[in-house]
């Protein structure tokens, strides 16, 4: 497993009964979490004493219950800096684990440059969200294309590269839907040499266009396939499906992008260590391709 190990403003304190307690920086949540199974003791004191606790609905959704929160408050993850605010579903605008892969993007980036000082890759961050794998990729030196249909996610990605003090230049900011966006871009000849993708399992595009992951998943990496450049770094496909298994990844990624490029495939699961004992919370899987 792939594990976010290295932050200093975020962690899991525990995990119970369906739901997981988090440090976000001074603040403490209690958040529903369908991979919490089991029912151990909850002997953290935060269990007691949390800013905010957000409430399942037996009849879908929920609601946000405050103690003492503010609107919005920041984090950091080295030399990033995320705006945080509770919303819709449970969510606070970022997705912690994911920082093992922005370190893995770093690094691939970073090697890059050091064999070629004068290169400035170019990566496309499809269903971007707030920016947290387009901040990580630009602050490491390439130049990011960030797609979400989301008008207000990708303001949200905008307010969080102007926090992290990222030049505006090393960005390109696009309300679209994914798909679309990457055919167009294969008819005008684009192409880029990283190209991360972070669907969801069911959404809709900015006129209403219907994405199912299972049925639309496998098309979409074939065809960001054809944008690869002559000399591409990675490809990330990450997944919070049941049914995407690394084993899935795997094997998408082998077929649509290892059989074309040569390369390497690796996929696992990815998790936050649980201070309290020690362990690791799943929390989706992630396939890569890289060179």
């Amino acid at each position: 497993m792939w594990k976010a190990e290295n932050w200093k403003d975020y962690e899991v304190l525990d995990t119970s009964s369906g739901e997981k307690l988090e440090r976000w920086g001074d603040f403490l949540l209690i958040r529903p979490d369908p991979q919490v199974i089991w029912d151990t003791p909850k002997t953290n004191r935060g269990w007691k004493k949390p800013n905010a606790h957000y409430h399942r609905s037996s009849k879908g959704g929920g609601n946000w219950e405050f103690f003492d929160l503010p609107q919005e408050w920041s984090i950091n993850y080295k030399t990033l800096k995320f705006n945080l605010k509770p919303f819709s579903f449970k969510h606070t605008g970022l997705f912690p684990e994911q920082a093992v892969n922005w370190d893995w993007m770093t690094e691939q980036i970073q090697n890059a440059k050091k064999a070629d000082p004068g290169r400035t890759p170019e990566i496309l961050n499809l269903f971007g969200y707030t920016g947290g794998a387009t901040l990580a990729c630009a602050a490491a030196g390439a130049h990011v294309t960030h797609v979400d249909a989301s008008k207000g996610m990708v303001q949200w990605g905008k307010e969080n590269s102007r926090l992290s003090n990222i030049p505006e230049t090393s960005f390109r900011w696009l309300v679209d839907d994914c798909t679309k966006l990457v055919e167009r871009e294969i008819r005008r000849g684009h192409h880029y040499d990283g190209i991360v993708m972070d669907p969801p399992s069911y959404g809709r595009g900015p006129k209403g266009e219907i994405w199912k992951i299972e049925e639309q998943i496998y098309p979409l990496i074939q065809l960001v396939e054809q944008l690869l450049s002559d000399d591409p770094l990675f490809v990330l496909v990450n997944s919070y499906t049941t049914g995407l298994q690394p084993a899935v990844l795997t094997y998408m990624l082998s077929t649509a992008i290892k059989s074309k490029h040569g390369g390497h495939v690796d996929a696992d699961e990815i998790g936050l260590p649980v201070k309290d004992n020690g362990l690791v919370l799943p929390c989706g899987a992630s396939g890569r391709w890289h060179k």
